[in-house]
């Protein structure tokens, strides 16, 4: 780090100097607009408290930015008075751009002067500026109208007389020795007072100056290193969905995020400082954290408890690691604890334990009906039973291999899609009335303790359609399956049908328990099941409306309900008569089928 001489951090002149020749504070050239000096415009990252304050240790000893450019305020000011000029301005290089640009403070300059000047963008490799840049060189111009400045700038800012010097900033080893000089910008001093030229003093003078306001960028540009990662440091902790607290090895708690205080229940004013042990009010968390602290051992916890405004409890893993020193001795100088909130981890788990002994059961109960019917008749040798009796029993296990293959047409279809593969479709022009009428009778036989009433609203006749005859009956299965299933006191369901111009209506409507509100949002999603005591003994995966939802999807149809608990529910489908996607896929099969047929 470059170790700036304390006297530039004075008011007062280096060498004793008067500065009644430096601009008044009436004068518009003291107009200084700091924040354009070093930082790029960005987003301020908001934090609630001091809570990350400790992240900032790595720039203790550092001038801060503000003290930096007021720094370069006064060494403008003491160039100026020094060297006996109208106007200073620089550049700095702007690597990304490749381009000098101008920064402010500056110093005798009108407030449009200023305006203008902010608009400056110079080539490193032309002109004055460039010609400093490159070369590494100071540069006096004695006359400003006769030189390679651009006009324009000369006009602008009534340039005389010019001296330009090259803003160094070196590099050094541990044994302070120049391994590296770099260009950063340009100062230029303009217009020599009363009419004067510039003398060789001056030209001295403005050298020493230079690298001192190089030291300054130097020391701005590391601060704003700094500054950034630990800007960065606190964004990310900010955003953070998971918990983190930091203790000290003493106990105190030097950082906490939003996040932390929110499961807590801790206010903005409050925990930073304070023991862990009176802050936080979790007893197993206290504990946790006493572990790490005093015995020494990093640990790993499941914990339920409500966060601060939560109306239900949540599950949250807390683990706590050692931070350790960075000075090659890999000290502990403190733990971190997170918590991560696990609840829909677990639920999913818990549902998918759910899950596999409801599937078992699923088929279980079909495969069993086919076995007891099968040995029935495989027992019956002496024909005990009739012709239509065995017409029967045929059709039961016939119904019964139905459902046991829709089932696993089901497991299949969701499996296909948690794989991120899309399910196969099967396109082509079919009528869904026929479809649905069947569909209706294949339900209606399972059950005696419902009536389906089949519904044509509308004034148009149902329209052909295209689409995947088999998976608009698996739609309208699961739904109607799902109505029966949710009607334990049996009761009417509605099947209502019409068509516009476009688009297909389909309804199914029960007089069911209904689906909570708390349920009517994640009703579509896999697993999900309305847990009723009534219905626990009808089976069925959860996987139904979730399968539903996708099949829909996949004709580019939509698909949401209407429900009141204890009233029923109303599930409202929209599918296209002729989705765009469809189109598409057979026109690939189309020309797909040419070529086959045109090859050689």
């Amino acid at each position: 780090m470059i170790i700036l001489p304390r006297e530039l951090f004075s008011d007062q002149p280096a060498n004793g100097l008067p500065l009644q020749d430096q601009p008044s504070p009436e004068q518009p050239s003291k107009t200084v607009e700091p924040s354009h000096l070093f930082v790029r415009e960005r987003p301020p990252v908001a934090l609630n408290d001091g809570a990350l304050a400790a992240s900032s240790e790595s720039a203790e000893g550092l001038p801060s930015v503000t003290e930096l450019e007021q720094t370069l305020t006064r060494l403008v000011r003491r160039v100026a008075a020094l060297i006996q000029v109208e106007k200073c301005v620089f550049l700095l290089y702007d690597r990304e751009r490749d381009l000098l640009v101008a920064r402010t403070p500056t110093l005798g300059l009108t407030n449009d002067q200023i305006k203008q000047i902010k608009s400056m963008r110079l080539s490193p490799k032309q002109g004055l500026s460039g010609e400093v840049f490159t070369s590494g060189e100071q540069r006096l111009v004695p006359d400003a109208k006769h030189s390679i400045i651009d006009p324009v700038w000369v006009e602008r800012l009534e340039i005389r007389n010019v001296l330009a010097h090259p803003l160094v900033i070196e590099h050094h080893d541990e044994h302070r020795r120049v391994t590296n000089r770099e260009i950063v910008g340009v100062l230029h001093v303009i217009n020599k007072r009363d009419g004067g030229d510039f003398t060789p003093d001056d030209q001295r003078m403005v050298s020493v100056m230079a690298r001192q306001i190089a030291a300054v960028i130097t020391n701005a540009q590391l601060y704003l290193r700094l500054t950034e990662e630990k800007e960065h440091l606190q964004a990310t902790l900010q955003s953070l969905m998971a918990g983190v607290v930091m203790v000290e090895s003493n106990g105190d708690i030097s950082l906490i995020n939003p996040a932390a205080r929110h499961i807590f229940g801790l206010s903005s004013t409050k925990a930073m400082g304070d023991k862990y042990s009176e802050a936080i009010p979790n007893v197993e968390v206290v504990e946790m954290l006493r572990v790490a602290v005093e015995d020494g051992e990093e640990s790993e916890i499941e914990l339920e408890m409500i966060p601060h405004g939560a109306s239900e409890p949540r599950i949250f893993q807390g683990q706590t690691a050692f931070v350790r020193s960075e000075d090659g001795r890999n000290a502990v100088i403190g733990v971190v604890a997170i918590f991560n909130d696990i609840t829909e981890i677990r639920n999913v788990e818990r549902m998918k334990t759910a899950f596999v002994s409801t599937v078992s059961h699923e088929l279980r109960t079909p495969l069993t009906s086919i076995k007891g019917f099968i040995s029935t008749l495989l027992q019956d040798t002496d024909g005990y039973y009739d012709d239509a009796t065995r017409v029967e029993f045929y059709g039961i296990i016939d119904a019964e291999c139905d459902r046991l293959q829709r089932l696993i047409e089901d497991l299949l279809n969701v499996s296909r899609i948690e794989s991120g593969r899309a399910l196969q479709m099967n396109w082509g022009v079919f009528d869904p009335l026929p479809i649905v009428e069947k569909v209706i009778h294949a339900q209606g036989s399972y059950t005696d303790r419902h009536k389906f009433i089949l519904k044509m609203t509308g004034d148009r006749l149902l329209e052909p359609m295209l689409g995947d005859s088999d998976k608009f009956d698996q739609i309208l299965t699961n739904l109607l399956s799902n109505a029966v299933k949710y009607s334990p006191n049996g009761g009417d369901i509605t099947v209502s049908l019409s068509t516009d111009e476009d688009n297909l209506y389909l309804s199914v409507r029960d007089e069911g328990i209904g689906i909570p509100s708390n349920k009517i949002a994640r009703i579509f999603e896999k697993f999900e099941r309305v847990d009723d005591r009534d219905t626990r003994q009808a089976g069925g995966t959860g996987i139904g409306l979730f399968l539903v939802k996708h099949l829909v999807e996949r004709h580019e149809g939509t698909i949401h309900v209407e429900s009141e608990l204890g009233q029923g529910s109303d599930f409202l489908v929209e599918l296209p008569l002729r989705p765009a996607q469809a189109d598409v896929e057979l026109q690939q099969l189309n020309d797909a089928a040419n070529g086959r047929f045109n090859a050689p």
